[in-house]
């Protein structure tokens, strides 16, 4: 086909360029090509305008057309030069401020200045344009904590623009207005709470004391700070913050916390009937309110700028006092509660009554506030006292035949005495005997001697024990109890009556009667030397000495069962049998039993023979010749036994079955005993 020719070449872009020319007829493809030095760049298009991209940006290139069909491309058309534009600058944009933003960018080659424009990204207000040769510009008083759009571009010496660059940039926003706290004396925190800010995404709450600093963040227009100390002055700010930075903080509001309860709290009662309270000043406390609440549920209070009060108070009463400061944050936290007991009130309705020889019974009816009573008995050579939580006490400690003062008097812990009614006069009653000596008369028959100053009293001795209760009487000195048991403790006790009452018993004397003996004693022949004697438990005793004596020696037994093993026995020997009970304390009773006859001795040398294939001689020799004895042989196939004729130390045992092993055993014969298994064994096979 035929050559094109170019009509116009430009660059609006930096990286292409667009030609426009008349169609040629019978082309259907046209080629651009754009050459820079040795380096070219070609585009097929199908028509006019047609462009080239991928090119540099400030460069001078050499544009030429062809034409194209299916003949085959035409001639290059004459050449167009064509500069590309600048290429646009790269922009790094920030807001210093809530109104202000601050574009910068690095110096774009061939540009003789810059256009940057600045318009709200919602389209409203006026837009801002500059130019510059500069590489940064800040646009201000704008709108906090809006988005504008930004867009800038290069220009050469001829005034050509370059490419755009377009970006979006929020301002930072502006301070919180409207802050508020509101404080919760109740749970030591604050709610602080805030107008919000055009453009904030969160916000950030300051709340700072001195040196110490609590935070608190949020996305909504309130947030909760806790753990705030009483008694503290509190300085709390708000920032706002979004995407391009934070807003300057809000000037401080000032949060002053409730006081912190009052301490060094004091109480007197400067005179009687009135209480004085007093304590501490504390920071931030504007008013003082003290609560004083008695025992029996009634309250009162006193409010004050001062930092003491007065109050009426009566006696026996206990005051629950506490103090509280407020200002205009509320009231402080509870603080200690203290109490303070008034002097007890003074008793009444007094009443003595005799009891004993040296005991009296103090009643009263109580009154309030005492935690203690003191009964004072005054008379005889001193003083004597009781001190009991009830309103009753009893002097157990009294001269006898003695007239006394008695007074009462009632304490408190917190607040001491107070004076008690008027005394009451008693005279004590027949004074308590002494025991002096007991002596035993016989077993059974025991002598009490006693020593008394009283006058015509009559006096009752009782021994008393598990046994049972014993008895005498007299109007002298002494008297006499019969017909004690054996083994049994006393305890021997003296009383005086007389027509003024009946003494304290005396001091109790123990007495102790000797051990029964034993009713029952067994003896069992335990081996050849050795016999068990037993008995029956003596009343009374705790230890035994059982003896079991001959004309060929003795053998003697101590312990505290009612057995014991006595060795060293003679074989065929008569024996008397004695027995002593002893008591804990030493008291001994010596018993005698009906004699004893150990066993006959064993036989010696005992020998066997065989007879024939089943038949046996058992051979021995006998320690008496008087005893006769008994063979026995025992096996798993029977048992067998033989019995020579007296004064025999031998006899015959046929008839036994062969094959087997037999336990021999030679013993004496015994009348009326079992008999006995502890002479020795031989083995026959």
């Amino acid at each position: 086909p035929n050559t094109p020719v170019i009509d116009q070449a430009y660059s609006k872009l930096s990286n292409s360029i667009t030609v426009e020319w008349r169609a040629v007829p019978g082309a259907t493809n046209y080629m651009l090509t754009a050459q820079d030095g040795d380096s070219f760049i070609e585009t097929i298009v199908k028509n006019s305008p047609g462009t080239v991209m991928g090119l540099k940006p400030a460069t001078l290139y050499r544009i030429t057309i062809r034409s194209i069909n299916s003949g085959g491309k035409s001639q290059p058309s004459p050449f167009r030069k064509v500069k590309t534009v600048l290429a646009a600058p790269i922009l790094s944009v920030h807001s210093p401020s809530c109104d202000s933003i601050a574009v910068s960018w690095k110096a774009v080659p061939m540009a003789a200045g810059f256009s940057v424009s600045l318009m709200r990204s919602d389209g409203l207000g006026r837009m801002l344009k500059e130019n510059t040769t500069n590489t940064s510009l800040i646009f201000t008083n704008l709108d906090p904590g809006t988005l504008y759009t930004i867009k800038a571009y290069a220009w050469n010496a001829n005034g050509m623009p370059g490419d755009d660059f377009t970006y979006n940039q929020r301002t930072s926003p502006n301070a919180p207005v409207d802050v508020k706290v509101d404080f919760n004396s109740g749970a030591l925190r604050a709610v602080v709470s805030w107008m919000p800010t055009e453009g904030a995404l969160t916000y950030s709450v300051t709340v700072s004391s001195g040196l110490l600093k609590l935070r608190c963040n949020s996305s909504s227009a309130s947030c909760v700070v806790p753990s705030l100390q009483c008694g503290s002055e509190y300085y709390v700010s708000v920032t706002a913050f979004n995407d391009a930075g934070s807003s300057k903080p809000t000037d401080a509001v000032s949060l002053k916390t409730i006081p912190c309860a009052p301490v060094d709290i004091s109480i007197e009662e400067d005179e009687p009937g009135h209480l004085l309270v007093s304590w501490s000043s504390v920071s931030f406390g504007y008013y003082y309110v003290v609560f004083v609440k008695s025992d029996d549920g009634l309250e009162v209070h006193c409010n004050t700028s001062y930092t003491q009060c007065h109050f009426q108070s009566d006696c026996g009463f206990t005051y629950f006092i506490s103090v509280f400061a407020y200002n205009k944050a509320g009231q402080s936290p509870l603080g200690d509660i203290f109490n303070y007991t008034t002097a007890p009130c003074c008793p009444s309705a007094f009443r003595a009554v005799f009891m004993s020889g040296d005991t009296v019974r103090v009643t009263w009816a109580p009154v309030r506030g005492a935690d203690l009573y003191e009964t004072r008995a005054a008379g005889g050579s001193g003083v004597v006292l009781c001190k009991d939580t009830a309103a009753a006490c009893t002097l157990s400690a009294l001269q006898c035949d003695t007239p006394y003062n008695i007074t009462v008097y009632s304490f408190s812990e917190a607040r001491g005495s107070n004076t008690s009614c008027a005394p009451q006069y008693v005279a004590t009653a027949p004074c308590s005997p002494e025991i002096k000596y007991i002596s035993k008369e016989s077993l059974s028959v025991i002598s009490v001697q006693w020593q008394s100053n009283n006058e015509e009293a009559t006096y009752v001795v009782t021994a008393r024990g598990e046994a049972g209760l014993w008895h005498c009487t007299s109007t002298g000195n002494s008297c006499t109890l019969m017909d004690l048991p054996c083994g049994s403790a006393f305890s021997v006790s003296a009383i005086a009556r007389s027509p003024a009452g009946e003494s304290l018993p005396s001091y109790s004397v123990p007495l102790e009667t000797a051990p029964c003996c034993p009713n029952d004693v067994i003896l069992t022949q335990v081996t050849q030397s050795v016999t068990n004697i037993s008995w029956s438990v003596g009343m009374g005793a705790q230890t035994y000495v059982t003896t079991l004596e001959s004309p060929k020696g003795q053998a003697k037994c101590h312990t505290l069962q009612n057995y014991c093993l006595l060795g060293c026995i003679t074989c065929g020997t008569n024996y008397t049998v004695s027995l002593r009970a002893i008591s804990e304390t030493g008291l001994t009773s010596s018993c005698t039993y009906q004699g004893y006859s150990s066993s006959a001795c064993c036989p010696s040398g005992v020998k066997l023979y065989r007879l024939s294939t089943n038949g046996i001689r058992v051979f021995w020799r006998a320690s008496d010749e008087t005893i006769n004895y008994n063979a026995d042989l025992r096996g798993s196939k029977g048992n067998f036994s033989c019995t020579p004729s007296s004064g025999l130390s031998h006899c015959d045992i046929t008839e036994i079955p062969c094959g087997d092993v037999y336990t021999v055993v030679v013993a004496p014969v015994t009348d009326k005993r079992p008999k006995l298994t502890f002479c020795p064994k031989k083995i026959y096979s």
